[in-house]
């Protein structure tokens, strides 16, 4: 009797482990795109970036560096884009490792290559290998950024922004 016992008292103990080790594989529901902003409205274009970017990350180590133009529309906006060139132009001299993303984006296609383009003068040829850049924008300035950044021997994504 001791021994049924004993079995029965394995066999429900035994049972709820057998039944956890299951072998599923892990659902993956993959997010429905956000759509370009249509607006000049920089936190429309943030929730955007914060959805592209992350898509365009593989074999990227570290956090990306995201320049977001604002739209002409805004107060001071040649102030925020002149700090936005010196930042990015800054970020560029100090020097970006590989494994780095930059992208750059916002609701005017031809100021985000103007920043693009300016960024990388004076950056030396090749140093800049393993580098990805993302430019968010027009196919009609996606030739001129990539002319301006490819010398540096970066990774050059053009992504059309419509």
């Amino acid at each position: 009797m001791k021994t049924v016992n004993r079995l029965l008292l394995a066999a429900c103990l035994a049972l709820p482990l057998a039944a956890c080790q299951k072998d599923e594989a892990p659902q993956q529901v993959e997010r429905a795109p956000v759509a370009v902003p249509t607006t000049e409205a920089s936190a429309d274009w943030r929730a955007y970036l914060q959805d592209l970017v992350p898509r365009h990350m593989e074999g990227i180590t570290n956090q990306p560096y995201i320049y977001l133009v604002p739209g002409e529309s805004t107060d001071d906006f040649q102030g925020n884009y002149d700090r936005l060139l010196e930042k990015a132009s800054t970020d560029l001299q100090r020097g970006i490792v590989r494994g780095n993303l930059l992208a750059y984006a916002g609701p005017n296609p031809a100021k985000v290559a103007d920043l693009a383009s300016a960024a990388f003068q004076g950056v030396p040829a090749g140093s800049m290998q393993g580098v990805r850049v993302l430019y968010i924008g027009s196919a009609a300035e996606n030739e001129r950024v990539k002319a301006a950044v490819e010398p540096a021997g970066v990774e050059y994504v053009f992504v059309e922004a419509k």
